[in-house]
């Protein structure tokens, strides 16, 4: 048996999808003290083969129930298309496996509340990987609404700009992410801050919203503006693609004396008043904090010890907010 500090043992984990996230997620563990990624498959054979060659102590599998089935398995990854998402979660709770599920969750609401019902019922082990849940940002916002930092929070903004979508180096998680079914802007990217907004103020109300989609109606949105209300709080989304602009992403609250932002996803920074913005830390350090303590999390999800990562129902809320944003 594998030995991390001290004399806790590694917890095992199996990965199910080896597109951007999956690997990303495969470096992380192989980083955490009490983490280990000791199966995974993909139906690429092209993935698979990268895979085997940067890790080759992995097991790859033949399928996702092999991953699953793997003996000593304590949790599995699921960083596979949204379709298949609760299918292979019930596999894993079916085999008494912690679950950790990439978002969106799913866009079909009465499987997601029957997948809810389910973990509530048996007690299973589930939370879903919105990047933000364990950041520096979601905590000093969170704060600056008890602390009295930013002064009472008077309105919101969500804005995120790409210059193509799906992203280059989002080439191979599939079509899908190009695609209005399940794919888009809104629920790959906006959905992280949504779930910021929801977990800092309370579930918003969708008060209006115009997404524009492409002509051939296959094809995710192009644009999205939406007006919001949370816990009281006006706020506006925006989210575009295409134009003369560099890739961002933010999340503003400001108060009656002050102003707290999360950017570019790790980046955070605060001002009093109209003041200058004043930088909390770096984003490189914030981001290296917020996975650290994110995988510090899912031990304490896994170990059965209370913890702060976003459960199902959690993200099917977050999805309930954002398929409103994009309904016509």
């Amino acid at each position: 048996m594998t030995y991390a500090q001290g004399s806790d043992p590694k917890l095992p984990v199996g990965v199910i999808g080896l597109g951007v996230m999956g690997r990303r997620m495969l470096a992380r563990l192989a980083e955490h003290p009490r983490l280990e990624a000791i199966a995974a498959w993909d139906p690429s054979a092209q993935a698979a083969a990268e895979t085997r060659a940067q890790y080759p102590a992995l097991v790859l599998c033949k399928d996702a129930n092999a991953v699953i089935a793997t003996s000593g398995l304590r949790c599995v990854y699921i960083a596979s298309p949204p379709e298949v998402h609760l299918a292979h979660a019930h596999a894993g709770f079916d085999a008494g496996l912690a679950v950790f599920c990439e978002k969106p969750l799913t866009v079909d609401f009465a499987a997601g509340r029957a997948a809810i019902a389910r973990i509530e019922r048996e007690q299973r082990k589930a939370a879903v990987n919105f990047s933000l849940a364990s950041s520096p940002g979601l905590a000093a916002l969170c704060d600056a609404m008890t602390d009295g930092s930013i002064g009472s929070p008077q309105r919101a903004e969500i804005e995120v700009a790409f210059d193509t979508w799906p992203r280059s180096w989002q080439a191979a998680a599939g079509a899908w992410l190009a695609e209005r079914a399940e794919g888009g802007f809104t629920r790959e990217v906006i959905s992280h801050f949504v779930f910021v907004l929801q977990r800092a103020l309370g579930k918003a109300r969708v008060d209006s919203s115009a997404p524009d989609y492409p002509a051939d109606g296959r094809r995710a949105e192009t644009a999205l503006r939406s007006r919001l209300t949370a816990g009281g709080v006006p706020v506006e989304v925006e989210g575009r693609v295409g134009g003369d602009h560099p890739d961002h992403n933010r999340l503003t609250l400001y108060g009656s004396r002050g102003a707290i932002e999360l950017h570019d996803w790790f980046g955070l920074r605060r001002r009093s008043g109209n003041g200058d913005w004043q930088a909390l830390r770096s984003p490189q350090d914030n981001r290296q904090i917020g996975q650290r303590a994110q995988l510090d999390q899912l031990v304490a999800l896994i170990e059965g010890r209370a913890h702060s990562l976003p459960g199902f129902a959690e993200a099917l809320a977050v999805q309930e907010t954002i398929e409103a944003m994009l309904r016509v």
